[in-house]
């Protein structure tokens, strides 16, 4: 890495160019080694304000050391609560340099809060006070307590974000402007199950910060890949993928297969099996069909569509290809994301027709009612919402390694993060906020069985109304068996002995606490389950010993 930073650089200077983070070091770099022009800029601005400081980064606090000389004021305006940019390089550490390096003497604390109701806040300040060494602020308002905070746990995703939707639905029908409510989600691979429960109702959507699911590039290489192998006579398709990822083939290749299509009065697909290429792009333009014709035969032969789609995503090489890209991660995430998209169309639907899933992806890709300027419910990150408000919030998939991020979880410099990142999610909501999580949720191609996130219980009680308390638990699906939930006040031996432990089933231990059952291997005595716990991780137990209870 320093070898391709050093030749980078090198390349920089021949030509005489820096990039954006360049230009922040070059001026630090500047100043630090002539004096003459640090006074300068020095007694050039002698009063400073730094607006959003929890956000600033090292080098950047060292330009404002840099800037301020003897006879400057400086301001700073920051919020700890809302440092949610680690990623980027933000030190929240910045703000108590602060203090120490300008001797501040008199913190104002802006406490009274002029968007949220009542009970809004009173959810916010007893999240976040979980977090160590804030600077310390309890917010207020003069204005109502407002609603209780709803809460509705689904049985899956598809569950949760059809309460969503209909939700949606009955609020706009009661006066609310579409464009008033936002749904905000920890990752963007959670848009996809939201998204195609609005559609579902026609209700108009658009996602900010990022495209629709079925809209991004990653997805419609995809796409393009499962519309060849079902359709030879796709040349859109065809150029799409032919040479994604790379294969060595040009744009003067292409040129001569179009010539030879064009000759042939057949389709591009059709004119590379008989085409003259050699070399590299010739063996490229091979793979390529044997990749296609391996997709056809799958399809032929009545592979189910989540299978078909894994094997898209395999035989393509796009999986390999964004593992070698540093920004590839999101990709990956949507891209096993499509196989989720698969199985939820499949049990929808009741079947797994390629071509009707192919139509479904073309018309959810459409904009429906979505026109810029025209009314529509808003869909981001909690992340791309900083900043702005709405009379109603819906904050969906609230579960351990969900939000709070698995990633998180075994730091506490990221788990308070998180809890920063949920802080900003809530203090979004004007009027009305709905919290939403599932037992259960199709991401990233598998089923994952989930734990309650622990923010939700850090906010109390009595400020939320629990919409399904006694929600009934319906079957959890296992592939094609059906799992039946075990009775509350049965233990782990009596598990043993009468085999009616399942996957998904939420329990409780002594020492480790609440947990969720991921795998289950052995029989009686013998058997033994691996337990997801909240706060201590993965452990394998032994069903005889461990006194388990279920939830």
């Amino acid at each position: 890495l320093q070898e391709a930073y050093l030749a980078y650089e090198a390349q920089c200077q021949r030509e005489g160019v820096v990039d954006f983070a360049e230009l922040l070091l070059r001026c630090v770099e500047l100043w630090q080694h002539h004096p003459v022009l640090r006074e300068h800029y020095q007694a050039r601005f002698k009063t400073l304000l730094v607006d959003e400081f929890q956000d600033t980064n090292p080098l950047q606090y060292r330009w404002l050391r840099l800037l301020c000389g003897p006879t400057s004021t400086v301001f700073a305006v920051g919020d700890d609560d809302q440092s949610i940019y680690s990623f980027r390089g933000a030190e929240i550490e910045n703000m108590r340099h602060f203090e120490r390096d300008y001797g501040v003497t008199r913190v104002l604390r802006l406490e009274q809060n002029y968007r949220s109701l009542g009970t809004i806040l009173e959810a916010a300040n007893a999240l976040i006070q979980h977090n160590a060494g804030r600077f310390g602020k309890t917010l207020w308002t003069e204005g109502a307590r407002g609603e209780l905070i709803r809460v509705y746990e689904g049985e899956t995703d598809g569950d949760e974000a059809r309460f969503i939707a209909h939700t949606v639905t009955e609020l706009r029908d009661q006066g609310v402007r579409l464009s008033d409510m936002v749904l905000l989600y920890r990752s963007n691979a959670q848009s996809r199950a939201l998204e195609q429960a609005l559609f579902s109702l026609n209700l108009p959507y658009r996602v900010h910060g990022g495209l629709r699911f079925f809209e991004r590039q990653e997805i419609r290489h995809a796409l393009a890949y499962l519309r060849l192998a079902v359709s030879a006579e796709d040349d859109a398709a065809f150029l799409r993928v032919v040479n994604f990822p790379p294969r060595g083939i040009g744009a003067r290749s292409l040129e001569n297969l179009q010539v030879e299509a064009q000759t042939l009065r057949s389709s591009l697909f059709q004119a590379t099996r008989v085409s003259s290429l050699a070399g590299k792009a010739g063996q490229g333009v091979q793979r390529f069909l044997q990749g296609i014709d391996q997709l056809a035969e799958l399809i032929h032969q009545g592979q189910d569509l989540p299978g078909v789609i894994q094997a898209v995503l395999e035989l393509s090489g796009l999986l390999e290809h964004y593992r070698q890209d540093k920004e590839g991660a999101d990709r990956i995430a949507n891209l096993e994301e499509l196989v989720a998209a698969a199985v939820a169309f499949t049990l929808e639907e009741g079947s797994g027709d390629v071509l009707s899933f192919l139509a479904h992806a073309t018309l959810e890709t459409g904009e429906y009612g979505a026109a810029p300027g025209s009314e529509a419910i808003q869909m981001m990150t909690v992340h791309a919402a900083k900043g702005l408000e709405f009379e109603v919030v819906f904050v969906a998939g609230l579960e351990d390694g969900l939000f709070p991020h698995e990633n998180a979880l075994q730091e506490t410099r990221g788990l308070e993060e998180e809890r920063r990142l949920a802080y900003v999610a809530l203090t979004r909501a004007r009027r009305q906020l709905y919290l939403t999580h599932a037992q259960s949720r199709v991401l990233h191609g598998q089923v994952r069985y989930g734990v309650r996130s622990r923010f939700l219980e850090e906010i109390p009680e009595f400020l939320c109304h629990i919409l399904n308390p006694c929600a009934k638990r319906h079957e959890l699906f296992f592939g094609a068996r059906a799992l039946k939930p075990v009775r509350s006040s049965e233990t782990s031996t009596e598990f043993a002995k009468t085999g009616k432990f399942h996957i998904g089933q939420r329990v409780r231990h002594d020492k480790f606490g609440e947990g969720v059952v991921l795998a289950r291997e052995g029989q009686g005595g013998e058997g033994r389950v691996q337990v997801n716990f909240r706060d201590v991780g993965m452990k394998w137990l032994a069903l005889a010993f461990a006194r388990l209870t279920s939830l």
